[in-house]
């Protein structure tokens, strides 16, 4: 099953901020919701096991994660692989970072996920307000986290 999201996010932080938490994978792991773990392999790749509930699929997924700050196209593309419980979930998504006038900045995002085995199965429609809720709660948990700062 193919699932395309987009969507427009404030973030209450200039771009050098952002730029600054986005860049560092243990502020980014930070921001996963049901985290049970995470290994950092480098800068800019980690393990994470997070929890997930699908419908009825519950457990634990296991993610490869990769982000690619492209601070010249004023950019961040992350991709995610990986899968638990029989299901496999590959994810790649972009942020378009723009400053705005005052002082926040305007997060533009798009992403094309893949998911195929049981979480698949639980239909469209509760796959999709599963995944918009996880994308909301990362948003959320990155605002909060860079408001502390």
């Amino acid at each position: 099953m193919k699932l395309e999201y987009s969507g427009q996010e404030n973030v209450q932080a200039n771009p050098e901020q952002v730029w600054s938490f986005i860049q560092d994978p243990q502020k980014v792991a930070s921001c996963l919701p049901d985290l049970k773990a995470v290994e950092f392999k480098d800068d800019k790749n980690m393990v994470a096991t997070v929890g997930v509930a699908v419908g009825p699929v519950r457990g634990t997924f296991k993610f490869n994660i990769e982000l690619d700050p492209r601070p010249e196209e004023n950019k961040m593309m992350v991709r995610i692989r990986g899968g638990g419980l029989g299901s496999a979930v590959d994810l790649t998504a972009s942020a378009d970072i723009n400053g705005q006038e005052d002082q926040t900045t305007l997060l533009d995002w798009k992403g094309v996920a893949s998911v195929s085995g049981p979480a698949a199965t639980v239909g469209g429609r509760v796959l999709d307000a599963q995944a918009k809720r996880l994308i909301e709660t990362v948003f959320a948990n990155m605002g909060k986290k860079m408001a502390e700062v």
